[in-house]
């Protein structure tokens, strides 16, 4: 059974703190003003709602938590407290912060009652699905590139990440490795709020497909403060960001996971890998909370779909059927679904369709 589109429904302002009293006097407040609030007790709690709530009201006892978690700089940024409760300066911490206000209680509650009226747009609002395979060449970098070349087929402005060091690159996957833009190693030192318009020009692109990837020199470290900027400036720029993430999450792909609207776990239908990839279906649910199962065929011990997601306990997104043209197409640098036919190209349309909420033609 197919899944339901993923919701659209309104972001909400976004509390940061586990200070009891100022949680009380907000959520009063916010009460006041006719609004409701989204809680994090910390800044790790917080990363996957950071970029894309409309405002976001950070106290004070975890302002040094947010400084070593070093967000991305986002507009309507709010630190809050009381004069009293702390000893640390509040300006030198929303400036280092990137706070556009200080609110201290009392003195601020109608000022703070007012932002609450206000109707504030979501600061993103594109989508992000993440790709992740049960075991090695279970087909993720192909599931995730073939989502990304449908979005870009059906007129959406799609960002396809590579998340995956060890991958080999999806320039490869798509056959764009000659083509001139930025890869990953470029961008390794971004810390803070990326030009959206600017990344998608620098990357390598077609029509509106825009890929960041790696290159096969020298590897590099990628810092969790990256991967923030880039989801950042991609939820920004794009209708769809596609991830591809590794098997082994390192700090990054935590990153790039915990802003991920859906998560799909590729598997396929062998008993080992089932096994292999309820690990990774446990880890990866930890971090997000919509994780569907693809299953791949060929089924050389007659496992059905349903029993592999019933084993894993998870829903069951769609299978894949065998494709052996679809292998002769990735040695001769053809990009994945990009002639809209066979059991892949089927499968992404019908995806891409309940991630978006756009119904789109299937290709004859």
């Amino acid at each position: 059974m197919p899944l339901q589109s993923l919701p659209t429904a309104r972001r909400l302002p976004l509390l940061v703190t586990a200070d009891s009293d100022l949680l009380e006097d907000l959520l009063r407040l916010a009460a006041a003003g006719g609004c409701e609030l989204e809680v994090a007790p910390d800044p790790a709690a917080a990363r996957a709602r950071y970029p894309g709530a409309p405002m976001v009201l950070l106290g004070m006892d975890q302002a040094q938590a947010a400084l070593r978690a070093a967000f991305p700089r986002r507009p309507r940024v709010v630190l809050v407290g009381r004069p009293a409760g702390y000893s640390d300066e509040p300006w030198q911490f929303a400036e280092a912060l990137g706070a556009e206000h200080v609110a201290m209680l009392p003195a601020a509650e109608g000022w703070l009652v007012e932002r609450f009226a206000e109707r504030l747009p979501s600061v993103a609002h594109g989508r992000v699905v993440g790709v992740v395979g049960g075991r090695g060449g279970a087909g993720a970098s192909v599931l995730a590139s073939g989502l990304a070349v449908t979005a870009k087929r059906a007129g959406l402005r799609t960002l396809l990440v590579d998340a995956d060091p060890l991958g080999g690159g999806l320039d490869l996957v798509l056959g764009w490795e000659d083509l001139e833009g930025l890869r990953w190693p470029a961008l390794s030192q971004a810390d803070g709020r990326i030009d959206a318009t600017a990344l998608v020009g620098a990357l390598p692109h077609r029509g509106g497909l825009v890929v960041l990837s790696w290159d096969r020199g020298e590897m590099v470290g990628l810092p969790p403060e990256a991967m923030a900027a880039t989801m950042d400036a991609g939820r920004r720029a794009c209708d769809l960001v596609v991830v591809d993430l590794p098997r082994q999450f390192d700090d990054a792909a935590l990153v790039a996971l915990q802003a991920a609207d859906r998560v799909f776990l590729v598997v396929p239908a062998e008993i080992r890998a089932a096994a292999a990839a309820g690990r990774i279906a446990a880890l990866t649910r930890l971090h997000c909370a919509d994780v569907a199962l693809i299953v791949r065929g060929p089924t050389p011990g007659r496992l059905r779909a349903r029993d592999i997601a019933d084993s894993l306990h998870m829903p069951l997104a769609g299978t894949l059927r065998p494709e052996p043209a679809l292998s002769r197409s990735l040695e001769h640098g053809v990009a994945p679904t990009s002639k809209g036919r066979g059991p892949l190209a089927t499968l992404c349309q019908r995806l891409v369709d309940e991630l978006t909420g756009t119904p789109m033609e299937v290709a004859a």
